[in-house]
């Protein structure tokens, strides 16, 4: 179907069956479940045409709905593993949507395990999207550790991760300022065309644009520690409102 205008839908992603953190989508954060803060964030951008929250859990669903977000239908058990992809559970829901004669341009990942990305970096991001020929969008910061200084094991013995010089020295004799400079993805927000599940049959296209995150906007939620951490390095006022 050809879309006159853009229409943008936020996908927000959100199993039951956490390990690490037991029910880490809903946990209590500073009064809230987890999850308000990506639904309250999307709902203040003013930008989606759609918030849905892919969840496989009936009571998730039922506090997702509570906070504003639509949940149409549950995810199947199948595609809701800690081993199943982010292309199942996103094609699965735009393909449903579709033959409720529901179809979008583009869509929005944002996941739980960052509160702290607010209405402005969403704002921000599809700024960015829009003023660059491109299919995807994904937020990255700079790694703290270099992978010029990494290794595996083969045989009992080290093995660079990377093989490369600077200043005729391998990378991993080198300070890391002189090394390549290496960003990592964080879980603050991902954009794509729609137009790339069929064509890549992947959630991202091949042209991805970069946003960087500032501060804590990718500050991801995975491990107690992390909980912890914030705790102490933060606290409620620094939450987007």
């Amino acid at each position: 179907m050809t879309l006159n205008k853009k229409k943008i839908i936020a996908l927000i992603p959100a199993r039951s069956g956490s390990e690490r953190i037991k029910n880490k989508n809903i946990i209590d954060f500073f009064g809230k479940p987890l999850i308000f803060y990506s639904i309250n964030s999307a709902i203040k951008s003013s930008i989606f045409d759609k918030i849905v929250v892919s969840t496989d859990s009936s009571k998730y669903a039922k506090i997702a709905k509570k906070y504003g977000a639509e949940v149409p239908f549950l995810r199947p058990k199948k595609i809701s593993k800690s081993s199943s992809s982010d292309y199942e559970w996103v094609k699965f829901t735009i393909d449903k949507l579709a033959k409720k004669k529901q179809f979008f341009s583009h869509f929005f990942i944002l996941r739980p395990t960052s509160p702290l990305r607010s209405e402005k970096t969403i704002l921000r991001a599809w700024k960015i999207f829009n003023n660059v020929k491109t299919e995807s969008l994904r937020a990255v910061e700079e790694a703290k550790q270099n992978p010029g200084k990494m290794w595996s094991v083969k045989d009992k013995f080290l093995e660079p991760l990377l093989n490369y010089k600077v200043n005729n020295q391998p990378s991993y004799n080198n300070q890391s300022k002189v090394l390549r400079k290496i960003f990592v993805q964080n879980a603050s927000l991902e954009i794509s065309s729609v137009d790339v599940l069929k064509k890549y049959k992947t959630i991202t296209g091949k042209k991805i644009v970069p946003f960087f995150t500032k501060g804590y906007e990718g500050y991801d939620i995975n491990y107690p520690s992390d909980i912890k951490l914030f705790k102490l390095e933060m606290n409620k006022k620094n939450l987007p409102k």
